[in-house]
Parts: structure tokens; C-alpha cells; sequence
């Protein structure tokens, strides 16, 4: 009769055993799919307006929407944006994508040492 528990005991914590690691596995299996849902959600957001002010200034600097030539000049230190881009025309007729070349007031002064 202690054989027959001892087998009986074995079974049951067999069972309960082979349920838990198939609820953990379930689990780990719901957070990874939880997981790349919200990671493709995020990158399929379109990038707009103020997303753009965080951007560096590099020599080349592409417009972003929302931004005028007055923005661009206090954020980058460049007084002199039109007077370095002959493409522009008209200041005012600043579009999302336009391509400008940027050279702060640090670049100039670094030239001329």
C-alpha cells in the first residue's frame, strides 16, 4: 500500500507539474505577442511637426513641417540661412523638404581661427 501512494502521489505532482509549465508557457508566449504588438504599433506612427525640432543641425538640413527659415536660424545659430542658400527666393516660401545648408555661428568662428 505505500508503493501504490507513493506512485498516486508521483502521478498527481506529475499533473500538476506538466499544467503549470503549460500556463507558464502560455504566459511567456501572450507577453511576447503583446510585446511585438505594441513595438509595431509604435514605429508605424507617422512623424509629425514637433518631432522635427529635436532634430540636429548638421551642414545639410532638410525642412521639416512647421519649421520656418526664422526657426531653423535661432536652432541652428545661423543668422545668415538666405544669404547661403541663393535657391531660396522668397523666405517666406518655406516647404516641408526643402534642402538648406547650415553653418552656425560655432563653424564660423572655427573657420576663421
Amino acid at each position: 500500500m505505500d508503493f501504490s501512494s507513493s506512485k498516486k502521489t508521483m502521478r498527481i505532482s506529475l499533473a500538476v507539474a506538466d499544467a503549470a509549465s503549460c500556463y507558464c508557457a502560455m504566459v511567456l508566449l501572450g507577453l511576447i505577442l503583446l510585446g511585438s504588438i505594441r513595438e509595431s504599433s509604435m514605429t508605424e506612427e507617422p512623424v509629425k511637426g514637433s518631432h522635427f525640432f529635436d532634430r540636429p543641425c548638421d551642414e545639410i538640413y532638410v525642412v521639416g513641417e512647421g519649421e520656418t527659415l526664422n526657426t531653423i536660424s535661432e536652432k541652428c545659430d545661423d543668422p545668415f540661412i538666405v544669404e547661403q542658400n541663393p535657391h531660396i527666393h522668397d523666405p517666406d516660401d518655406v516647404y516641408p523638404g526643402l534642402v538648406i545648408k547650415i553653418t552656425s555661428s560655432k563653424s564660423r568662428k572655427m573657420m576663421k581661427r
